[in-house]
Order: C-alpha cells, then structure tokens, then sequence
C-alpha cells in the first residue's frame, strides 16, 4: 500500500503531489489500466509481437 507521510503544515496540494508521484514511480495506475478490461491471451500475444517489431525498428 502506497502512503504518504504530511507533516504539520503542509498543504494538502503538496501532499496528493507527492502521492501522484510515488504512485507513478511505483506503477500502480499502470498496472490498474492494464487489468481495467479483460483481454484475450492471443490480443496480448499480437500486442506483444508488435510492440517488440515496433521496438527492433527503432533500434
């Protein structure tokens, strides 16, 4: 579980900063929008075999 410590005096704004920040660090939301939807092992495979000719293009 992802937590953030406030001190006294801290606004509130600084504090839901830093959690946003932690929480992309860590991959949370990521990984939240990638199990939002269910999808089919073989549209994974498709996506994965994509992504690496994408990948071997570049490089």
């Amino acid at each position: 579980m992802t937590s953030v410590k406030v001190r006294i005096g801290d606004s509130i704004d600084k504090a839901l900063r830093a959690l946003k920040k932690r929480l992309d660090k860590e991959g949370v939301m990521k990984s939240v929008k990638a199990h939002r939807f269910y999808t089919k092992p073989s549209i994974k495979k498709r996506a994965k075999a994509k992504a690496a000719l994408k990948y071997r293009r570049i490089r």
